[in-house]
């Protein structure tokens, strides 16, 4: 098949080509004229399941014939299976003492995690051939000591464990096995080894085996011909320049002995547009030759044809790029051509596939979806979560919301209950529902207890918090789990059903045989190794998906061509991905010890974007921010970019204009495709009145607290939602530490104290604190805000205490309703005050405690008239203390300050309240008055509890109001 040469024999095939195509050609090509069988002697190597397959079906295509026999590199190792979990939850326990002896390391629940990395690194040092002895020569005296013990812990447990037999080790052992044989004895059929970079140092050794042989050879994909001798020769030191796509190849050349000149090219291998790849090499050159773009860049002429065939997508968000990539393959699938999204951002392969989703198109997704975003992934996961402790609302209802809970039957009661249980919670402030809460909630309907009662068996199940053996963890998680899965019926529901529920079921089963050996263990613990287990594993699901519509990774990419290829997520942190830490070796330690540098990855993705970009039709596309902030562009795309633009005498500026152009084509759609009602210009025309509802007089107010005539001046609206429509908004789950909660705790301590020291007795500032400690406790759960609320007081509690001893009434009232009934317009005000004392000569006085700012005497006299309406309710005998007159009435700040505000009450200020009280309650008795929107707030740029209701937004507070009659009289 190959004539002799005196050195390695290497061929490559360049960026861009459909590399298993091609060699399925030269395969044909170099086997012609010889006989049949020959082709059946030949082996191929290659480095994938999804290159054997691709491969096989490009021979099959080109007709009839035998085939070679096509082997995966690692097929030349001996069988074995990877590390057990059994080994891994002991080396767990191990580095789980690590972390208690020393905390600073990291938390317990991170102990197998840490053991399945500290695994991963073993079998890489006997893959690359890293010695305990080469551990012992490092020299870490310059480093931080963090490292030293990282050290010394991998010196103890490799010595421990003894040889590893993972799969990069046992790759290298078959390598070096092969190579001693064939160097006695070569195979005398032809031999290849095709697809791979020799990345890894098994395969290299492999590689430099199969080159030397008399009739072995290795086709390399994505081989840069363009690239100049010396930049192949500065691509010597992996510190500066593993980065580059072509590093793999500089490095295995060296070891081979041979220079790039070396490399044939395979067949009549080209890539489809060899202007595009000359214009990429040269943007893609190392960082210190960038020099060579103003010496080399004139040869690239005419880049607006070069770029023709290339489109640049920048969308304004993750959302917008995810719907223009899925427009365009929509459009390429209709005209009957192959499109593949490559990404390595699942989270955009995602909402692609979401996008299409809208015109019943399936992608073929080569990556399957994580076990552990599967539905009885994520159900486990959230059941783990139940075991660590007193379980809180919020989790309790996503819980009982998930799927496969109440599965088995009577779902649909299920939902119905879990409705109503989430709004008897949220009303009632139930942070922690337990079998007392539950309870009360189904004695208030009798249709409730069959289902509350499961309920609260499930969670009695819940072995509370603690540290037990691993196996008693597990026991009591299946068990919540398929008594939450079946519901009120029998069996496990829809928690084992299909792929994922098999695999997952799989898992579990893997777990409980191998617990024993997971010592003594929190929840948290248990919780976090689960997370570790899913996050190891992928369930493909058998759906029914489009062949010419594919969404790839980027290693999968590598075996595969389309006629339209768009590279997605083009952002820094996502292609190329960030180095993930190494909590055991840094950069340098790696790089002495000779193991593998964090680059490397970024080089072989630098590769694959090299690969990708060649297709015969490309779009470029990322998103201009995320979530949080702007995005960086990929080193790649911006250089790509920088190196165009800045050739404008070759065209460049024009060339990126039509770039991006043909990128805004697929963005616009997306716009209009995304469009409401208001980017329609006819509906756009037609802004929304700002509301002034006026409901029929038989619908009006007839009741309302004196905490709320402040809200009805200032934003009727609001009163018309709460009161008339009869709409509050729901609590949340998990209550707040919010400025309203506060108020209610802290009113609580001046009212505790002044009832055991009320005025005229020593003030006691111990006694005072000793109240705060102690309501703080009870009702704060958040020990951080505690201490908070706890400072807040400190700083009043003297003045207060002084404050209060000096008082010459005594209390006669303290948190106490009220009411008071009006005759014109018919009208009842109700009321609470903090605090009513009353003086030795009959008179009361009104004090009124505040945990926030006090209001301001303008506030006090246009808008706030709490304390003022309060006073007209005392003096009217609203409180059963009988008429009597109202000396004062006064704003008690305990909040950063202490402070006091007078409010007017004289008989005439009394009076002129009720006067103006009156005139309100005529006003908005009267059919003609409208509730008009946010009429006088006070920051109107605060959120309001009904502003989707009023269609906030689509007017302005300066538009005048528009009256709209409501109810059945409108």
């Amino acid at each position: 098949m190959f004539e002799p040469c005196p050195g390695p024999r290497v061929f490559g095939v360049p960026p861009g080509a459909d590399f298993p195509l091609h060699l399925a050609r030269g395969l044909r090509e170099r086997f012609a004229g010889q006989p049949p069988e020959a082709v059946a002697r030949a082996e191929v190597l290659v480095n994938t399941s999804r290159m054997r397959n691709r491969l096989r079906e490009a021979l099959v295509s080109l007709g009839p014939g035998f085939l070679p026999r096509i082997r995966l590199i690692t097929d030349i190792a001996p069988p074995g299976a990877d590390v057990p979990l059994r080994a891994r939850l002991e080396l767990a326990q191990l580095i789980r003492q690590l972390l208690l002896a020393e905390p600073d390391l990291g938390p317990p629940s991170a102990a197998f995690s840490l053991a399945e990395s500290l695994f991963r690194l073993l079998d890489e040092m006997q893959g690359e051939g890293v010695t305990l002895e080469a551990l012992n020569g490092l020299d870490v005296s310059q480093h931080s000591l963090h490292w030293d013990r990282s050290l010394r812990f991998i010196r103890l447990i490799a010595g421990f464990l003894g040889p590893a037999s993972g799969g990069q080790a046992r790759l290298r052992q078959a390598a070096l096995a092969l190579a001693a044989d064939w160097a006695v004895t070569p195979p005398a059929h032809p031999m290849i080894v095709a697809g791979s970079t020799g990345s890894r140092g098994p395969t290299a050794l492999l590689m430099q085996a199969v080159a030397r042989l008399p009739q072995g050879a290795l086709v390399l994909p994505g081989f840069d011909f363009d690239l100049p001798g010396p930049v192949w020769g500065s691509l010597d030191n992996p510190l500066h320049s593993e980065d580059h796509p072509q590093f793999r190849y500089a490095h295995l050349l060296d070891l081979l002995g041979a220079g790039p000149d070396a490399v044939q090219r395979w067949g009549a291998a080209d890539a489809p547009d060899p202007a595009r790849g000359r214009l990429v090499s040269l943007a893609l050159r190392p960082a210190p030759v960038t020099d060579q773009w103003l010496r080399d860049g004139p040869s690239l002429t005419d880049l607006p044809a070069v770029t023709e065939t290339l489109s640049l997508i920048e969308a304004p968000s993750p959302r917008a790029e995810a719907l223009a990539i899925a427009l365009a393959l929509r459009e390429a699938a209709v005209q009957g051509q192959k499109a593949a999204l490559i990404t390595p951002d699942r989270t955009l392969a995602r909402r692609v596939t979401a996008a299409l989703d809208r015109w019943h198109l399936r992608p073929d997704d080569s990556a399957g979806r994580p076990l552990g975003l599967s539905a009885p992934g994520r159900f486990l996961r959230q059941s783990a979560e139940l075991l660590a402790g007193s379980v809180t609302a919020e989790a309790l209802i996503a819980l009982l919301k998930h799927p496969i809970v109440h599965s088995a039957e009577g779902r649909g009661d299920h939902l119905r209950h879990l409705r109503d249980l989430e709004l008897h919670l949220r009303r009632r402030a139930v942070p922690f529902p337990d079998a007392a809460a539950l309870s009360d909630f189904a004695d208030r309907a009798p249709d409730r207890k069959p289902w509350a009662e499961w309920l609260s068996q499930a969670l009695a199940l819940l072995p509370g918090d603690g540290e037990r053996p691993l196996d008693d963890w597990l026991v009591a998680h299946e068990r919540v789990a398929l008594a939450l899965a079946a519901g009120t019926g029998e069996g496990s529901g829809e928690l084992w059903l299909a792929e994922a529920g098999a695999e997952a079921q799989a898992l579990v089963e893997e777990l409980r045989a191998e617990a024993g050996h997971g010592g003594i263990v929190a929840a948290r613990d248990y919780s976090a190794l689960l997370e570790t287990l899913f996050a190891g594993r992928e369930v493909r699901e058998v759906l029914e998906s489009r062949p010419d519509v594919m969404i790839w990774g980027t290693l999968e990419a590598r075996a595969q061509g389309a006629d339209l290829v768009i590279l997605g997520g083009l952002t820094e942190g996502t292609w190329p991905a960030a180095p993930k830490p190494d909590p055991w070796f840094n950069r340098q330690m790696r790089l002495n010890a000779g193991l593998l540098l964090p680059e490397r990855q970024i080089g072989l993705s630098a590769h694959d974007f090299q690969q990708a970009v060649g297709a015969p039709r490309v779009i470029l596309s990322r998103a201009r921010r995320d979530a949080e902030a702007e995005t960086v562009p990929s080193r790649w795309l911006n250089r790509l970019v920088n190196l165009i633009g800045g050739l404008r005498a070759q065209g460049g500026d024009t060339a990126l204009a039509a770039m991006r152009a043909r990128g805004n084509h697929w963005l616009r759609l997306a716009e209009a495709l995304e469009a409401d009602l208001s980017a329609v210009p006819e509906a756009s025309a037609r802004r929304n009145p700002r509301p002034a509802p006026a409901p029929p007089a038989r619908a009006r107010l007839t009741e309302l607290p004196v905490t709320r005539i402040e809200k009805l001046i200032r934003d009727p609206y609001a009163i018309y939602a709460e009161r008339i429509l009869r709409l509050r908004p729901l609590d949340p789950l998990a209550p707040e530490a919010d400025a309203r909660l506060r108020g209610t705790v802290l009113h609580r301590v001046p009212d505790l104290y002044v009832r055991d020291f009320p005025p005229g007795t020593p003030g006691d500032l111990a006694a005072f604190l000793a109240i705060a400690e102690t309501i703080l406790t009870e009702e704060c759960p958040w020990p951080a805000t505690r201490l908070h609320w706890r400072a807040r007081l400190d700083r009043t509690a003297a003045d207060f205490v002084r404050w209060n001893a000096g008082l010459e009434g005594q209390p006669a009232l303290l948190e106490q309703k009220g009411a008071l009934t009006l005759a014109d317009p018919p009208f009842t005000l109700t009321g609470q005050p903090d605090r009513i004392d009353r003086d030795p000569d009959g008179r009361l006085r009104l004090y009124d405690y505040k945990t926030g700012t006090l209001p301001s005497p303008k506030q006090i006299a246009f808008y706030n008239k709490q304390l003022s309406l309060l006073a007209v309710m005392a003096r009217d005998d609203a409180f059963g203390l009988g008429p009597g007159s109202v000396a004062e009435a006064m704003f008690v700040g305990l909040g950063s300050k202490f402070d006091t505000r007078p409010v007017p009450v004289e008989p005439a200020d009394i009076a002129e309240h009720q006067a103006k009280l009156r005139t309100l309650l005529t006003s908005y008795t009267s059919p003609d008055q409208g509730f008009t929107a946010m009429r006088a707030v006070e920051q109107e740029e605060r959120a309001g509890d009904y502003d989707a209701l009023s269609r906030r937004g689509e007017w302005e507070t300066t538009d005048e109001p528009v009256l709209q009659r409501v109810g059945d009289d409108g």
